[in-house]
């Protein structure tokens, strides 16, 4: 996948598909910063909190660089293609683009339990300066058990299959593309400090051999389950990474 400078972010890409890149990696001299709301807020009027927030950061809107959605329930692919019609359009507007692609990383998924009843922001993320001497920062966006830039049911990585066997086949898929996005971003798993799964169904059997076994020395940091589903109707398993050392959170 090709690398892409962003030139007024202060971080590089990997391009994605139209909705989101596969992932974001601070520049040198910048820090990337995940910022999570206590309570979420409804999407449009959380772009303007994260406006707001960039402004008392002294950053500028292409800053952004990372935005996490909470959803109501997963959406048909029609619905999803519809939502991320009118998402991609206030990224538009707030000209962050680089020559047409979307740069901003992106995870939406669905919570089981206590959903919210509209699209929310969950959080974000975006640069900011910091001692050069500093490592990379970043965010892997989220994906599911699809082959990359494909939004199609039939490609569904062991379609309808939610036995053990299948559920293996899928984790084992996603952390395929985890692997290979951290390794677009000159990464590699030991740089890695939250590791977050989507799913509804248990993840004890994967988390030792499917799931840390890969992760090397980041497996100290264990492996956040997200009781939510992924953002489109028969995915069943989605994983996101994060390189952090500035979280915040905001009420």
């Amino acid at each position: 996948m090709r690398f892409v400078d962003h030139p007024t972010g202060n971080y590089r890409f990997l391009p994605g598909i139209a909705p989101y890149s596969c992932g974001v990696v601070s520049s040198p001299g910048f820090e990337i910063v995940n910022v999570t709301f206590q309570r979420p807020v409804a999407y449009r009027t959380g772009f303007e909190r994260i406006a707001s927030s960039l402004h008392e950061q002294g950053r500028p809107k292409a800053a952004l660089c990372a935005i996490s959605l909470r959803s109501p329930r997963p959406y048909s692919f029609q619905g999803f293609a519809d939502f991320n019609a009118e998402y991609t359009s206030i990224l538009e507007c707030w000209g962050v683009f680089v020559d047409g692609t979307n740069p901003i990383a992106r995870t939406n998924v669905a919570p089981v339990s206590v959903p919210p009843s509209e699209p929310v922001l969950y959080g974000f993320s975006f640069t900011k300066p910091c001692p050069g001497d500093r490592p990379p920062t970043f965010v892997v966006a989220g994906a599911g058990e699809l082959p990359e830039g494909i939004l199609s049911r039939d490609e569904i990585v062991a379609l309808g299959d939610t036995s053990p066997r299948g559920l293996a086949i899928k984790a084992r898929f996603v952390m395929d593309l985890m692997e290979c996005r951290l390794g677009g971003l000159g990464l590699a798993w030991s740089t890695v400090s939250c590791a977050n799964v989507y799913t509804a169904h248990s993840i004890t059997e994967l988390v030792p051999e499917v799931i840390l076994s890969r992760m090397g020395a980041a497996a100290i940091h264990g492996v956040h389950w997200h009781f939510s589903r992924p953002p489109i109707e028969e995915i069943e398993f989605e994983m996101d990474l994060r390189g952090t050392s500035t979280e915040l959170g905001y009420n």
